[in-house]
């Protein structure tokens, strides 16, 4: 399944990774904030940077002058961070005014994003957070003095719920009242807690827990199921396409990858001296070979995961596996 994007995230997305001038992927080199949020392990991580004009007698005015960031992520994921250092430079912010900016400010900025990406904008907002405590850090800045809870040691400290993303009780209490998460499905869309091995649904203190805790625990109803259609002894082509839309061709499939690598994925790599080859295409399987300095790389197998496989699943089929050969 491809996700249903807005123009302008998809614009966002291609004006990123084809560097055009005024976007902001990138890294600031001895920055006044630095910041990092989510994990490379688990597919989702951004590091967030900026710099600001200092005041020369009160650091709380400094003004951010340019935000630049780092993703392993999908088109999603790079838009949402576009996203967030334009609404930073364009508002002029201090780095204390920055924080006012929401996950929510950023999916309306980008015109909407799928319920399944919401945590794509959670991610940029959490990294703007940590990078506001570096540069107070730096700075001399008593956050809690100006009554700023930045919540700076939440995923190192409390248990753990969500093993598979390292998510702490006191983080996902936090995130779930802020975004009036109510079912699990919600907290999955939001911080992705639960969407891997999901034992951390029912389990004892698990997600269920917290929101009966927080929310009241709901009264459980048993769904109402339709009645099933006949099944027919060959499904066709349609029927098999798990979101009722008509099934790609092995030649349709085929071009629709060839196109999303020309387009997306290796001008990507070329911006780093790297490149990328289709060898072969059985199934959902696509098999590529790596050139350039991405060969041989020690990072080739994060290259082939969280780059070229994600931007395949997010834009032609969420089934796809990447195979180096």
């Amino acid at each position: 399944m491809a996700w249903q994007y807005s123009e302008k995230t998809k614009q966002l997305f291609m004006d990123a990774v084809h560097g055009k001038p005024g976007t902001h992927l990138g890294e600031i080199e001895n920055p006044d904030g630095f910041g990092e949020h989510g994990s490379i392990a688990c597919g989702d991580a951004m590091r967030f940077t900026f710099r600001v004009k200092r005041h020369p007698t009160d650091p709380t005015k400094d003004v951010i002058t340019e935000a630049r960031y780092l993703t392993f992520g999908c088109t999603s994921a790079i838009a949402s961070s576009e996203g967030l250092c334009t609404l930073i430079e364009r508002g002029r912010y201090t780095p204390i005014e920055a924080l006012k900016i929401t996950n929510k400010d950023i999916i309306e900025f980008l015109g909407g994003l799928p319920e399944q990406k919401i945590h794509c904008s959670v991610m940029g907002a959490e990294a703007l957070e940590a990078a506001v405590f570096n540069w107070a850090q730096r700075r001399g800045v008593d956050l809690k003095a100006l009554g700023i809870d930045i919540h700076a040691h939440e995923q190192e400290e409390g248990r753990i719920v969500c093993k598979c993303f390292s998510l702490t009780e006191p983080y996902l209490r936090r995130k779930i009242r802020e975004l009036n998460l109510r079912t699990i499905p919600e907290i999955t869309n939001a911080v992705k807690a639960g969407g891997a091995c999901m034992s951390c649904h029912h389990a004892p203190g698990g997600l269920q827990d917290l929101l009966d805790e927080i929310w009241g625990k709901q009264p459980s109803q048993l769904p109402v199921l339709p009645a099933a259609p006949p099944r027919p002894l060959e499904p066709s082509v349609e029927a098999r396409k798990s979101d009722g839309r008509t099934a790609l061709s092995p030649y349709q499939f085929a071009k629709r990858v060839e196109k999303v690598m020309d387009e997306y994925v290796r001008p990507m790599l070329r911006r780093d001296g790297g490149d990328v080859e289709i060898v072969d295409i059985k199934d959902h399987i696509v098999y590529c070979q790596l050139g350039g300095r991405c060969q041989g790389c020690a990072g080739a197998s994060q290259t082939l995961k969280m780059m070229i496989e994600r931007t395949l699943k997010d834009m032609v089929d969420e089934r796809i596996r990447v195979v180096e050969v």
